[in-house]
């Protein structure tokens, strides 16, 4: 009785798969869609901006260890000038001028910096690994916009099947009903009736083709490609689940605290003495002969000690700061934490419920199937009408998608259940 629906499922196949084949070589599979849903998405294109930013950071840095220029000048009228007290014979001792004018260039070399520049690059190439994953973070949010998407496909793919069989049923009762008025036993209002519902499995069907069609639209939208009515999406394999949770979010935050680290050494080094070698050269009234009154050119050179203590007086209020931000992270890790088990939890319940129904699926469908298979039978005898018959085989389908209902939403929810915890998945 059932070799007419499995040949219309066979039929219904071939509508619908294979164009799709002859469009694609092979179904689109979940990971493909998660793999092009995150290249495409708008907010991908900041990650390249995020390594030039680093490179540009870095480099800048980096050029700390270069030799360092700068050009000063100086223009001063003062009060009063160095004269010497005493007056020799015979000599005419020239007094400054009390406007002097000074121009000079100055190149500095670092020797030692206490590991600041060092320092400095490793905090710039660390906030670029932070950015970049806190846009991780983002882009793995899509993973759920994408189940419900792909999932909503495989569903309505499966109420297309289970309706064209629903209409198979209808037209076995439509022709036994048939029969019987061509046989007079029957009124011509009992086929109208089963016409009226083969209308109403038509609509259905136009119902979820066009669902299914919205779905794919959207789905084409995050993959950045057309993805046309025959497009097949492949059905994901049953999973075997961890609860271990090893979402991008942890390492975001072991990210930040590492970053919070590299603060703390800055702290100590911009503390410690620095050493550089320097050369100056310049032109001025004075020179380096302040008793010469005259413009001359002069240049010096030699090593330079400096060592500021006064960040001694802030340090230890700086790392308390540094300090308070490491327990602001923990705090935000513990809750995502907390919020994620929460999270599993339920949907791990969700999983043990939908495993549950579709325990005793089998055996209603079962049960329901045999009924219509004695209600076709009734009919064709004239013992029931075709109400009677409608009412079973509506029930014995309803049970039917009840049961693709669940499947599907079991699948779901155990992609789901990956996407919460984020490993990776261990196919059965």
């Amino acid at each position: 009785m059932r070799t007419i629906p499995i040949l219309l499922s066979c039929c219904w196949y071939l509508v619908l798969v294979l164009p799709a084949h002859a469009q694609a070589d092979y179904p689109l599979t979940l990971e493909e869609c998660y793999t092009l849903a995150e290249q495409n998405y708008p907010l991908t294109k900041q990650r390249e901006l995020i390594r030039q930013s680093r490179e540009y950071s870095v480099d800048n840095v980096l050029k700390g260890y270069l030799p360092q220029f700068s050009i000063n000048g100086q223009a001063s009228y003062q009060s009063d000038v160095t004269q010497i007290p005493i007056k020799v014979p015979g000599t005419d001792i020239h007094v400054l001028s009390k406007d002097q004018y000074k121009v000079y260039a100055e190149v500095n070399q670092v020797v030692y910096d206490g590991g600041a520049t060092r320092q400095q690059q490793h905090a710039q190439e660390m906030n670029a690994l932070v950015e970049e994953q806190k846009l991780d973070v983002e882009l793995y949010k899509l993973r759920e916009r994408i189940n419900q998407l792909y999932f909503g496909v495989l569903l309505t793919d499966e109420q297309l099947l289970q309706n064209e069989l629903l209409k198979n049923d209808i037209n076995i009762g439509l022709k036994k009903t048939q029969a019987a008025i061509d046989n007079g036993t029957a009124f011509k209002s009992r086929a109208d009736v089963l016409r009226a519902e083969l209308l109403k499995a038509n609509q259905r069907t136009t119902e979820l083709v066009a669902m299914r069609k919205a779905y794919l639209d959207v789905l084409g939208l995050f993959l950045n490609r057309s993805l046309p009515d025959v497009t097949t999406l492949a059905k994901p394999v049953v999973l075997t689940l961890s609860n271990e949770i090893h979402r991008p979010e942890l390492k975001l935050y072991d990210f930040q605290n590492t970053s919070i680290d590299i603060q703390r050494e800055l702290i100590s080094v911009k503390n410690r003495p620095r050493l550089s070698l320097f050369l100056q050269g310049g032109y001025g009234r004075p020179a380096l002969n302040m008793l010469s009154n005259s413009f001359e050119s002069y240049y010096i050179g030699g090593a330079r000690l400096s060592w500021s203590l006064s960040g001694l007086y802030t340090s230890r209020k700086e790392k308390a700061i540094l300090n308070n931000s490491s327990r602001t992270i923990q705090l935000q890790r513990e809750t995502f934490l907390f919020n994620t088990h929460a999270s599993l939890r339920q949907q791990n319940a969700e999983i043990i419920k939908l495993q549950q129904l579709l325990q005793s699926d089998d055996e209603i469908i079962t049960l329901r199937e045999s009924v219509k298979t004695a209600a076709s039978a009734q009919l064709e005898n004239g013992v029931i009408d075709t109400s009677d018959y409608l009412r079973e085989v509506n029930a014995e389908d309803q049970s039917r998608q009840t049961k693709i209902y669940h499947q599907i939403q079991l699948l779901l929810a155990q992609y789901n259940q990956q996407t919460i915890v984020g490993n990776e998945s261990i196919h059965e």
